[in-house]
């Protein structure tokens, strides 16, 4: 399938955006950090999400009628993942407005004294919001039977991961920037993430890299007879040749695997590990750069994940 740039940048922006807020809502239930940081925490997944969001939108052919969309939500995916979000911006909304009285608050007001029932019930309802929508924009692939790389059970498992890693990251670099320090436990989650993460996609990888489940007489109603191309349908590229039969060379792909897994997993893995051992280190930076790391690892690896998906139809070319 055509790698657009637009829904790369929609599927990892919007997952991070997401990842961003879930944590910061989990931080709030739990009374992980100040109220400010939070609510700087809210904002930029608001941001995140939405920037994500709006390019998915230049995708389109007729972006002006985008939001017809919302009206399929009982049978598109896409739909779903429209409705999704703008629901999960609600319980953000009431979450970041019961923090800002306590991040405005004269004197540092701590966790525990500005938690509160409301702020437990909207901290609740965006955690399962945020991980609802990040299933669906996964879904929209997922449901896709005529792309095998696509329509594959670890498809949603490495998205919410890819969410919860990168937003994770963002959120523990921005705690240890704002607060001034973190604790170390707080990079277990953020390498146990890495780790699965770097498995189920090797095992994805290898799952896609098998032959396809049908051949050419499938596709040209023979199915079981071997089927060869005489002359080709036509002399010049359509529209299902560029946009479904995207070419990427095998080498290429393997090298461009590699520093995915390298940028989304072994950097963040060693740079989480000093902050995980060391005590009074200063873990902003290190926290940096596993975030920038994973996030930029995201982008190639969803880039693979477009280029390398084929379509059904290219059988029949």
């Amino acid at each position: 399938m055509h790698p657009a740039f637009s829904v790369i940048f929609f599927t990892t922006l919007s997952g991070a955006g997401y990842g961003l807020l879930l944590w910061s809502a989990v931080a709030a239930l739990l009374g992980w950090s100040r109220p400010s940081t939070l609510l700087i925490g809210i904002v930029l997944g608001l941001v995140l999400s939405t920037i994500g969001l709006l390019s998915s939108v230049a995708h389109l052919g007729k972006p002006g009628r985008a939001w017809r969309a919302f009206s399929q939500w009982r049978t598109s995916w896409l739909s779903r993942e429209g409705v999704a979000a703008l629901v999960t911006c609600l319980p953000a909304l009431v979450l970041g407005v019961l923090l800002l009285g306590p991040s405005l608050a004269a004197h540092p007001v701590t966790p525990a004294a500005s938690a509160s029932l409301a702020r437990m019930i909207a901290s609740a309802l965006l955690i399962a919001c945020a991980l609802a929508t990040v299933y669906c924009t996964a879904m929209i692939y997922a449901s896709l039977r005529p792309i095998p790389a696509w329509c594959h059970r670890l498809v949603a498992p490495v998205y919410l991961l890819f969410s919860l890693l990168t937003g994770g990251l963002l959120f523990g670099a921005l705690v240890a920037t704002v607060d001034g320090g973190i604790d170390n436990r707080a990079a277990m989650p953020g390498l146990v993430a890495a780790i699965v993460l770097a498995a189920l996609k090797w095992k994805y990888w290898g799952d896609v890299d098998a032959p396809l489940p049908l051949d050419r007489g499938a596709a040209v109603g023979l199915p079981g007879r071997e089927v060869s191309v005489f002359e080709r349908p036509h002399t010049q590229a359509n529209y299902l040749t560029r946009e479904m039969g995207f070419v990427v060379a095998r080498k290429h792909g393997r090298v461009l695997r590699a520093i995915a897994m390298v940028l989304f997993t072994v950097l963040p893995v060693l740079a989480l590990l000093p902050v995980a051992l060391v005590v009074h280190l200063d873990a902003a930076p290190w926290l940096w750069v596993a975030a920038l790391g994973a996030l930029t690892g995201a982008f190639v690896e969803r880039w693979l994940f477009f280029a390398q998906a084929k379509h059904m139809v290219t059988l029949y070319y």
